[in-house]
């Protein structure tokens, strides 16, 4: 179905009493919120009143939202009515929860030497761009995510700044690698090392802001402040691999604020695979970005709704993460090597020893002491399978797919000390035929790592923005936005449809379509 062109009417606001009811509607028998995040907004000229209404509100964790005049903090629940009542507010809402919008880590294939192209690198045409012409400095991208390693091998010959928050800390360390991955897409250097990105020789300047540690969500308050830093910094094109269920008038009051100033804005569609809207792609000054696997189809994961403007590579994408924090697992027997996928939380471990079938590793089992344990998947989770082995004296574990295809698994929070690796129905089907031969199961500190995620299609967008504008000196942002739309490669549906918007991001198109245009160099 095709969507229009319009965006979305505006939603008739609820009053914040309303909302907050709903937000915090707790389970039953359960008692109210003591205390509530809020965002409290005021005019310029009201801002001493106000300032002193929001100490009388005993208000704790405040934080003024930087480039507005706004404040977000935590207040007792009856202090509620009186800010809502107060005449010296503009407005009163919740602050709600931002997330990264990335889903599963899937193995990384087998091919580790030297450098790789990931797959939507030539999928968005940032291949067929020419070099930036002499004298002809890269737009800056702003990215706000988890912060990134600034030492990797891959991003570290960029030009990098950042933004230090007193709650995340260093903008230039991440704990939960979600940024690194994201910057990998837009920046990850031709060097002959890991991996390749959309602006591979370095010319766009990277911004960072971090607004995700290690607990992985943030408030939109902080988001909107981090926009703002954006703009302070003079970034040309924001990229947000985040989102959450709902809207902020703050937040969207931030982005409306930089469009007006030349900023394009480009958000993550989110995950959800249904209609629903996250914020801030859903956002009328915000591009929303659709992902797509590597034959271009729809990622059943990736909302559809008449906001999505366009779609990038986001099944399977292959990215930087913080130096040695992945995992590269590997697999012989016999001599024979096996394509294996990675079980999150193996301890970086190898094991040798003769394979043994241990069935489903649902019971302890000592005849695999001294062995390595290959296991069918089934009946009960991976973590389980693995500690019944490492229980029995085994040394290692292999578990096999009991569906058609290779796999990855996660061992949650359980610790074990014993490698562990996937391996497909196929492999496993061949495997029951070695038993008894040396199997050698390796699990290694990696650099790199495949996510899935509307996350992982959003740098696609922002840096193919970037760099295309970067040609183009003289276009605005609205120029560069149209050009990407007019220039998309359609997919699904002929014209705009709620899957794909427009469809596959094309830089070389969107150059080609922006030579001719009227604000060409």
């Amino acid at each position: 179905m095709k969507s229009s062109n319009k965006p979305p009417a505006a939603i008739p606001a609820l009053t914040l009493a309303a909302a907050l009811a709903v937000a915090f509607a707790p389970p039953a028998l359960a008692a109210p919120p003591e205390k509530i995040r809020v965002i409290v907004a005021f005019d310029a000229k009201m801002a001493d009143r106000a300032k002193a209404a929001i100490a009388a509100a005993q208000g704790e964790d405040v934080r003024f939202i930087f480039g507005m005049n706004a404040v977000a903090l935590t207040i007792p629940a009856r202090a509620l009515p009186g800010l809502q009542h107060n005449p010296h507010f503009d407005y009163v809402e919740e602050d709600v929860k931002r997330y990264p919008l990335a889903t599963a880590l899937v193995s990384a294939d087998a091919a580790r030497s030297g450098q790789l192209i990931p797959y939507g690198i030539p999928m968005v045409q940032a291949d067929q761009l020419p070099a930036l012409p002499s004298g002809y400095a890269g737009r800056k991208v702003c990215i706000i995510d988890s912060g990134i390693d600034g030492q990797h091998e891959d991003l570290s010959g960029n030009t990098l700044s950042g933004y230090n928050d007193s709650g995340t800390g260093k903008w230039n360390v991440d704990e939960n690698h979600h940024g690194t991955h994201v910057a990998g897409t837009v920046a990850a250097l031709s060097n002959n090392k890991g991996v390749v990105g959309v602006s591979g020789e370095g010319k766009l300047p990277l911004h960072i802001v971090k607004v995700f540690d290690a607990a992985g969500w943030a408030y939109s308050s902080t988001l909107a402040a981090a926009a703002n830093q954006c703009g302070a910094e003079n970034a040309s094109v924001i990229s947000m691999s985040l989102g959450g269920a709902r809207a902020s008038r703050t937040e969207e009051a931030a982005f409306t604020a930089l469009q007006k100033k030349g900023v394009l804005s480009v958000a993550a569609a989110g995950n959800d695979g249904n209609r629903t809207q996250s914020y801030p792609a859903g956002y009328a000054s915000v591009i929303s970005v659709g992902a797509l696997d590597a034959n271009k189809a729809w990622a059943s994961f990736s909302q559809y709704n008449r906001k999505v403007e366009l779609s990038a590579p986001g099944v399977g994408v292959l990215s930087t993460v913080p130096m040695n924090m992945g995992a590269k697992s590997s697999l012989s027997v016999g001599g024979t090597p096996f394509a294996a996928g990675d079980m999150e939380g193996s301890p970086k471990a190898s094991a040798s020893a003769p394979l043994a079938n241990f069935g489903l590793g649902d019971t302890v089992n000592t005849g695999v002491a001294g062995k390595v344990c290959l296991i069918q998947r089934g009946s009960i989770d991976f973590a389980t399978k693995v500690s019944n082995c490492q229980k029995s004296g085994g040394l290692g574990a292999v578990i096999y797919n009991n569906v058609a295809g290779g796999f990855s698994g996660t061992l949650g929070t359980t610790v074990t000390t014993i490698p562990s690796v996937s391996v497909s129905d196929t492999d496993g089907t061949a495997l029951l035929g070695k038993l008894g031969q040396t199997a050698v199961v390796d699990v290694a500190p990696y650099s790199y790592a495949y996510y899935d995620g509307t996350s992982m299609a959003t740098p696609h967008v922002s840096a193919v923005a970037a760099l295309v504008w970067s040609h183009f000196p003289r276009c605005s942002q609205a120029d560069v936005r149209a050009a990407l739309a007019a220039s998309a490669q359609d997919l699904g549906s002929k014209g705009r449809d709620e899957k794909f918007g427009y469809g596959l991001v094309q830089a070389h198109a969107a150059y080609q379509l922006l030579q001719t245009y009227s604000c060409a160099k």
